[in-house]
């Protein structure tokens, strides 16, 4: 160092001395340096941690799958493939897949008396039953339906000695105790499966059979009731498995997002929508800023203020606020989004009339020069938007007052230099001033439109000294 006491690092990676070749990247440390190398990575992957890693850009929103497809993750990209419907007669399984429905199970009364519901692929027929009785039964009084015979009452059963006649749906039984049965061949009491033998009658759910008894069980969702055979729904929202809102429902629950979010195809998670991104049309008029669950418009930092519909920005008049640096000589002039400060000032030989108008003086001797001045200077404001339809009539003059006979002619004599401006004729005694085509930006403009009156043979002009001020449409 300059005091020739102290020692400063030498930063080898500025100087250029460092001994790292290519592909690698410079690093300085205190006394030396190290030699990193540079990783890159394909499309559809990002460096993370000095590896390339997958982005899900199904989970990331960067795809472009239409409404009708769902985005699948693939390494480095993904595929678009059409959502799972079903036909009539199907529906979705847990796995996605669609499975036939049996409507002779899950529809009550699907055919007339004396018909017999038959489930199809993707449907079911009714076919008309005949009467044919199994063991056990006999045909009914209706003629329509078999009854079972009741073998204990009859006295048509064969029980050993002690035994109890217990009759059956089709049958009967020696009973042993309760939960068996007795085997008529082999002599012995077999356990009775309440489950096969009752089902749906035990339980409400599910029903396991065990040695001389069964036991109830409940699928997940539910939890065995008190009295062993029902079950009770079980409240998952309790346990917090949503990111926002949880509604419990019968066995299971569902997950729902707060105005602004939605639910991600895990079903848990909640996040936000960006109104601005997805929005159809135009939500604010001049910037949509998107913030958790909603989103606020925004109006530009001068010149606007947000309205009280909180979409569209209005003009700041800062002519009546104050809010304007004129100094005293100066008129202010509020236009779209801002003002201008406007001098209105009379050239020599001529004095001000008005605040806007300048009249000529006498000429002196009647200098030719002079006399060619117009009679009178008039200043005039005029506001329009880039978005004007042109070509567009924005000025008329004519004398005031109008004698019959009188004519005129109209010119522009200054600020007209790109065109922008014409004039027109539209009756003796009356011109208009048109913007001929449109002005793609904000932009100013000072036109002077000549006005010449021939009146009785004698010959005078006036001036029209317009500002033409052009503002932007954006809002």
């Amino acid at each position: 160092m300059p005091d020739r006491l102290s020692c400063d690092d030498v930063d080898e990676c500025v100087s250029g001395v460092h001994s790292c070749g290519v592909g690698e990247r410079c690093v300085n440390t205190v006394g030396s340096h190290v030699c990193e190398r540079q990783l890159s990575c394909s499309a559809g992957y990002q460096s993370r941690n000095g590896v390339c890693e997958d982005i899900d850009e199904c989970m990331v929103r960067t795809h472009n799958c239409g409404a009708g497809l769902v985005c699948k993750n693939t390494d480095g990209s993904f595929v678009c493939g059409p959502k799972q419907k079903c036909l009539t007669g199907f529906k979705l399984d847990s796995h996605g897949n669609c499975i036939d429905i049996n409507e002779c199970s899950s529809l009550s009364e699907t055919c007339s008396p004396g018909f017999k519901c038959i489930n199809t692929v993707g449907s079911y027929t009714c076919q008309r039953q005949v009467i044919q009785c199994s063991q056990g039964y006999q045909s009914g009084p209706d003629g329509t339906r078999c009854i079972d015979v009741d073998e204990c009452l009859m006295g048509t059963y064969r029980c050993g000695t002690g035994q109890i006649c217990h009759n059956l749906p089709g049958s009967y039984r020696c009973d042993c105790g309760a939960g068996y049965q007795f085997d008529t061949v082999r002599k012995v009491c077999n356990d009775v499966n309440e489950c096969w033998r009752y089902p749906g009658r035990l339980c409400s759910q599910t029903c396991d059979n065990t040695p001389g008894s069964y036991q109830c069980s409940c699928t997940a969702g539910f939890a065995l009731a008190f009295d062993g055979k029902n079950c009770d729904d079980l409240n998952e929202c309790d346990s917090n498995p949503c990111s926002q809102e949880c509604a419990n429902i019968y066995g299971s629950y569902q997950c729902y997002c707060r105005q602004g979010f939605y639910l991600k195809e895990d079903g848990h998670t909640c996040e936000d929508i960006d109104e601005c991104s997805q929005s159809i049309g135009n939500m604010c008029a001049f910037e949509c800023v998107n913030v958790p669950g909603s989103y606020q418009c925004a109006c530009p930092t001068t010149g606007y203020t947000m309205a009280a519909n909180r979409h569209t920005c209005r003009d700041i008049d800062e002519c009546t606020t104050g809010a304007h640096n004129c100094s005293g000589d100066q008129r202010c002039y509020n236009i779209q989004g801002s003002y201008r400060c406007l001098s209105f000032t009379c050239p020599p030989n001529y004095k001000k009339a008005s605040d806007t108008r300048c009249e000529k003086l006498g000429c002196p001797g009647n200098a030719p020069e002079c006399l060619k001045l117009p009679l009178r200077i008039t200043y005039y404001q005029l506001n329009f938007q880039t978005d004007i339809l042109t070509p567009a009539q924005i000025f008329r003059i004519s004398p005031s007052p109008a004698y019959a006979g009188d004519q005129v002619s109209m010119a522009v004599t200054r600020g007209n230099e790109e065109g922008y401006f014409s004039t027109r004729k539209l009756n003796g005694f009356t011109g208009a001033v048109y913007l001929q085509r449109q002005v793609r930006e904000a932009k100013d403009f000072l036109v002077d439109v000549e006005m010449k009156l021939l009146r009785q043979g004698s010959m005078t002009s006036f001036v029209a000294r317009i500002h033409v001020f052009i503002t932007a449409s954006t809002l």
